[in-house]
């Protein structure tokens, strides 16, 4: 770990002891970028501002000391390497600081070991870094996967179900616990097994599978309308292991496209019948109103009325509505004047 920058907080009040520190880093290659605090407040405020790849601290100091040093950075980092130096106490002591967090303890007479302790610890706060960080990813894709609205869900090559989220339960219907360890067969349709078996095929070889349109079944027993991509899942060595699937409930979506299908086929219906009465009905080419030669119309008015049962809805049209308005006006007088002539006797 030679030729590189290392960032070091010192917590320390001797300026020639920090500098006998500096001096051991830099004997063995390292650039050293740090800073040397004596008190609790110097030391809160150095953390908050910067990152530190270790912490080297003197066990008493006048208005400070190591222990409460290390307990501050506990309460809050569990990573960063931490080294008591002192140049008093012995053994004792070391086991107590081990025990409180400190990853190493040294007396100021034996520096030597102080560059070996850092690099150990540097290293392993690195991995303690990345496995934090990969845990937090983990964390985060579990999240992604427990809110997912989509069924989720991993198997073995097998095809033994190892996960199984919250969308899956309520798209199958089937609680997690009932579904972990036993065959995802049970979610195939019988016309559907085939499938399953090609599928599990095609991950084993490491293609991942799109299945656009095709059927599970629920607990209940209803056939359900789904679209699944099945993934192959790899070991980092790149060996295909298992496989995830992820599908989604597309019921309402092809039920959608049905009633969309069922609607265009009325309208085409519609307007074929449209068609064809319009090339029945005789109209004028000039004025395109509708002709009654040789009172062809009032004929077919008649046939239709005789054969359809009484069933076919009809009006007046303005003209007889103006001419029964009449009547009716017509009647009402004769039926005033006759009782005007009675009375008038």
């Amino acid at each position: 770990m030679g030729d590189c920058i290392m960032q070091i907080l010192i917590v320390e009040d001797s300026v020639n002891d920090a500098l006998l520190l500096l001096a051991e880093l830099e004997q063995k290659g390292y650039t050293v970028v740090h800073r040397c605090v004596d008190t609790q407040a110097d030391f809160l405020e150095a953390l908050q501002l910067h990152s530190w790849d270790a912490i080297i601290s003197d066990y008493a100091l006048p208005h400070f000391s190591g222990p409460e040093a290390l307990k501050l950075l506990r309460d809050h980092d569990r990573i960063t390497p931490f080294i008591m130096v002192s140049g008093v106490y012995g053994e004792e002591h070391a086991v107590a600081m081990m025990r409180a967090g400190a990853n190493d303890y040294l007396t100021k007479n034996n520096l030597s070991r102080l560059v070996p302790a850092l690099e150990r610890e540097w290293e392993a706060a690195q991995h303690r870094r990345q496995n934090k960080r990969a845990e937090a990813a983990m964390q985060h894709l579990a999240a992604i996967v427990q809110s997912s609205e989509d069924a989720i869900y991993s198997v073995t090559l097998d095809s033994h179900i190892l996960s199984w989220n919250p969308a899956a339960e309520r798209l199958y219907g089937h609680k997690a616990q009932d579904m972990i360890g036993r065959s995802i067969v049970m979610l195939f349709p019988l016309s559907h097994r085939d499938e399953m078996l090609d599928t599990l095929a095609s991950v084993r070889r490491g293609e991942t599978v799109n299945l656009r349109n095709t059927a599970r079944l629920h607990q209940n027993g209803d056939i359900v309308a789904v679209s699944v991509i099945v993934c192959p899942i790899k070991s980092t060595n790149g060996e295909v292991i298992g496989a995830s699937g992820i599908a989604r409930d597309i019921r309402l979506q092809r039920q959608v496209e049905l009633d969309r299908q069922q609607l265009f086929e009325k309208l085409a219906a519609a307007a074929g019948q449209l068609s064809r009465l319009q090339n029945l009905l005789p109209a004028c080419s000039a004025c395109h109103r509708i002709r009654d030669d040789k009172h062809f119309w009032e004929q077919v008015q008649v046939r239709l009325f005789e054969n359809a049962d009484n069933n076919i809805p009809a009006s007046l049209c303005p003209e007889c509505a103006e001419e029964y308005e009449r009547q009716l006006d017509f009647k009402d007088k004769l039926a005033v004047g006759g009782r005007l002539t009675i009375e008038s006797r």
